[in-house]
Parts: C-alpha cells; sequence; structure tokens
C-alpha cells in the first residue's frame, strides 16, 4: 500500500469516527412525574422524588429527562396526563 492511499484511508476513517460514536451514544432516558394535586401542594415530594434520583446517580439534564404533569385535584385529566407522558417521551432528545 502506499503512502497516499494509506493517509486517505486512514484520513477518511478518522473523519467518520466521531460520527459513529454520536450514533452509537444511547438516548436519555425520561422519567415521567404524575400527580393528582398540583406543584405548590406537593413541591415537598417532587423534590423528594428529585432527590432519590439523585441518590440513585440520575442528574437531570445530564443522564435523565424529568417529564412533570399534574392534575390539580381534577382526577379525570388523570388518563390524559399519561397519554400525554407517552406521547411526548418519543420527542425528548
Amino acid at each position: 500500500m502506499k503512502r497516499r492511499e494509506f493517509i486517505a484511508i486512514a484520513g477518511g476513517f478518522a473523519a467518520g469516527w466521531p460520527l459513529v460514536t454520536h450514533a452509537q451514544q444511547p438516548a436519555i432516558p425520561v422519567v415521567g412525574f404524575l400527580d393528582s394535586r398540583s406543584p405548590g401542594e406537593d413541591a415537598s415530594g417532587a423534590l423528594a422524588f428529585q432527590k432519590g434520583l439523585g441518590d440513585a446517580g440520575f442528574v437531570e439534564g445530564h443522564n435523565v429527562k424529568l417529564d412533570f404533569r399534574w392534575a390539580e385535584g381534577q382526577y379525570d385529566r388523570l388518563p390524559a396526563l399519561v397519554a400525554d407522558l407517552i406521547r411526548h417521551r418519543s420527542c425528548i432528545a
């Protein structure tokens, strides 16, 4: 193999490597938090939830995405909120 051919092949491999590495990175998991109350009524519960995830090694925005939904006392909204969480989980990068 001639030197120029080797450099061309090695250069092409090196240029394509970041694309391959990027394509193989796993997606960040999305964790949905659903509560029948309002954010103000259950702020301590949401914070405890986030702390528990942090204790397990999950940091929001780094290796996990948290998606909150609040029914604000309207229990009939819960099924729609669950459907919304499921629908939006594929939209998060």
